[in-house]
């Protein structure tokens, strides 16, 4: 980025995620402006919220992740931690067993593409129709086999959003 300062994070969740952005902060606080604070959101809502400092290696990051200012799948391997904090960040749990990761901001060629590194790892997964959008959906032979994988990394305060009990779920 000839010319450009280096990017920075914006970590900003609802106060009900508080304890997640403690997480987040605890990851990134060597490089962090400073400690999280409340701020009010949107109506009367409170967020809760950090930034980091720019930092060429968030550049490097954010360069994967958009082309031309359009947000898409990169090529990377999936493992267990990118998959509990793609889930902590963007999963949601519907009725008992229907578990989703929210992928609406995504082409449909990248959701596909999802899929195939989904399946890569062992997970069967179909796109489902959100409205006018799609999001993942995980098929419910695939659930629990998903929740093995990132249990051990979800943080206390989100193991809500898990479809089994966690104690089952622990490797």
């Amino acid at each position: 980025m000839p010319g450009r300062k280096d990017a920075f994070l914006e970590v900003n969740h609802s106060i009900s995620a508080k304890d997640y952005v403690e997480w987040k902060y605890s990851q990134l606080k060597n490089i962090s402006v400073g400690k999280p604070k409340e701020r009010k959101g949107n109506g009367r809502r409170i967020a809760y919220r950090f930034y980091t400092s720019q930092h060429p290696e968030l550049s490097e990051i954010y360069n994967q992740f958009y082309k031309n200012g359009k947000k898409i799948v990169p090529d990377v391997e999936l493992d267990s931690i990118i998959l509990a904090i793609w889930f902590m960040d963007d999963g949601s749990k519907c009725r008992a067993h229907d578990v989703y990761l929210n992928t609406q901001q995504f082409s449909e060629a990248d959701q596909r593409k999802l899929l195939n590194m989904l399946q890569k790892v062992g997970l069967q997964v179909s796109l489902n129709r959100d409205k006018t959008y799609y999001r993942l959906r995980f098929l419910k032979e695939s659930v629990q086999k998903f929740n093995k994988i990132i249990a051990q990394h979800i943080i206390p305060s989100m193991r809500y959003k898990l479809s089994y009990d966690p104690v089952e779920t622990r490797p």
